[in-house]
């Protein structure tokens, strides 16, 4: 299936607008958008942009669709969504091979990141039978306590390059299910993998008389997404990206006191003790490492190694990076394709520039390959306590590699950095094991054993701690989130006894 298969396989134009909501809309005048292949710098194909009025036409229309939505029963709309995954199941082959294809990660990346949507439906539709309240004793005779959950209202979804379509399923599916509409502002990088899929949730939305339900606003984050986050008519948040971002994101919500749910920045660590399984550790870092080409929120960037294991480690690994087999994602064979922009280029080769000013020491890669796209080869660098540029998040593969004595200092450089999404350790001593999951362990919203940082599966709430914002999706409870929660109480007596015991009778 080659570009223009896949892209028709998608009702993808050469032109396509970039916004939804009960139909398509392109603003009259708009800014187009070209997706940028990154593996040869070419046109793939071009959005128009949303302008605010867009915006504003597309939030009318979900508010109107809550209204309704809202009603129809759980289970209805867990029907809904079993249809969207069985959209996906027919489409995954042609969506995934244009993940590849917009956004630069493997073909087998691409075919995992739609059959995760497929899972993320899967998962919902057995949830809207299960949200649950809970019953409470009261603590008044012949009254009845209890809590339960009600629809939220439209839920804003803003998601980033790397993952361009498996986290709007982590929200829209969750979302829907709980009885709340969605607008999706994608990534500027991907336009066009969002395009093709609210062209496979019309369908849907088409067969079930419930559009509206997804809706869709492509366009700049200054116009389409700062709207959003002002937006009253939006009571949940979801933000997918930096750091900074979401600073910004979070105060603006906050002010309006809206909810938000923030994945932001990662920078994951992997301990490696001394009685480690060697074959297993390398396998795990090298796709925690290289897969995504770094650019996962939760790829491998600081290893931590004991220092009797540490030698032969690096020297497999240095060995194994000079093999990885680079270049076109979807060409059978590659196992890094390249970096999504230009931008991620530079800001790879200024943090190795860092790394040399700050005494760090590469020990293989380092380099822009020379030739079309964004490739670069991955690196490993040797670290020290001091290398600051190690306690930053670099959206490429490098990987920083630490020798430490023993498992407090592998625990106390692990937790040393302001982010906290994914860990893991490798060891065969239940000992280390069960410290390192425990509250002197990791400081982290994952923590594993003896599997790597990243490929997180459907069914655990995914999410981090500190700088990584705190929030939760995909799994879990992290459903309450797109509800409501109510406390009721019903009194079938004909007496009004007070709570806590206290008296007001009038005379």
């Amino acid at each position: 299936m080659d570009k223009h298969a896949i892209l028709k396989a998608l009702s993808i134009e050469p032109v396509n607008p970039g916004a939804y909501a009960r139909g398509w809309m392109a603003p009259s005048g708009g800014e187009k958008l070209d997706s940028i292949n990154p593996t040869d710098g070419t046109v793939i194909a071009s959005v128009i942009q949303a302008d605010a009025s867009t915006y504003e036409k597309a939030s009318a229309i979900a508010h109107d669709a809550f209204l309704s939505w809202r009603m129809v029963p759980a289970p209805k709309r867990g029907e809904v969504i079993r249809a969207l995954g069985d959209e996906l199941r027919a489409n995954k082959e042609a969506l995934g091979r244009l993940v590849s294809l917009e956004m630069g990660k493997i073909l087998a990346e691409g075919l995992g990141e739609v059959q995760e949507m497929i899972d993320m439906c899967d998962f919902s539709v057995g949830l809207s039978r299960q949200l649950y309240g809970l019953a409470m004793h009261s603590e008044r005779p012949r009254h009845r306590m209890y809590e339960q959950w009600h629809p939220l209202g439209t839920v804003g979804v803003v998601t980033a390059f790397n993952f361009p379509v498996a986290v709007w399923s982590w929200n829209t599916a969750l979302a829907a299910v709980c009885g709340d509409p969605v607008i999706w502002k994608p990534s500027s990088n991907t336009p066009l993998t969002a395009v093709a899929v609210q062209h496979i949730a019309n369908r849907v939305a088409t067969r079930f008389d419930c559009d509206g339900i997804f809706n869709l606003a492509i366009g700049k984050g200054s116009v389409v997404g700062q709207r959003m986050v002002d937006d009253p008519r939006v009571p949940l948040i979801s933000f997918t990206g930096s750091t900074s971002q979401g600073r910004k994101v979070s105060a603006s919500v906050a002010t309006r006191f809206g909810r938000a749910i923030l994945e932001l920045g990662g920078n994951n660590g992997v301990l490696v003790m001394d009685d480690a399984n060697l074959d297993l550790v390398l396998r795990a870092i090298l796709f925690a490492a290289v897969g995504t080409a770094g650019q996962r929120c939760t790829s491998l960037r600081r290893l931590i190694v004991q220092k009797g294991i540490y030698p032969k480690l690096v020297e497999r690994l240095v060995k194994a990076y000079k093999t990885i087999p680079i270049g076109d994602p979807l060409a059978a064979g590659t196992l890094m394709g390249p970096l999504v922009d230009e931008a991620a280029v530079h800001d790879m080769m200024a943090a190795l520039d860092k790394v040399r000013e700050q005494g760090g020491e590469i020990l293989v890669g380092g380099r822009k390959l020379d030739r079309a796209g964004n490739f670069v080869e991955p690196t490993i660098v040797k670290a020290h306590r001091t290398l600051a540029i190690a306690e930053e998040e670099t959206f490429a593969p490098i990987l920083y590699v630490y020798e430490v004595a023993d498992l407090d200092e592998a625990i106390e450089i692990h937790n040393s950095v302001p982010q906290g999404l994914s860990s893991s350790i490798f060891t065969t001593n239940l000992l280390s094991a069960e410290r390192f999951l425990s509250h002197e362990g990791s400081d982290c919203g994952i923590a594993n054993v003896n599997i790597g940082t990243s490929g997180a599966e459907i069914g655990g709430a995914f999410g981090g701690e500190k700088e990584t914002g705190g929030g939760r999706e995909a799994g879990s409870d992290a459903w309450k989130q797109y509800m409501r929660r109510q406390t009721n109480t019903i009194n079938w007596s004909s007496d009004l006894p007070l709570a806590q015991g206290v008296k007001f009778d009038i005379a």
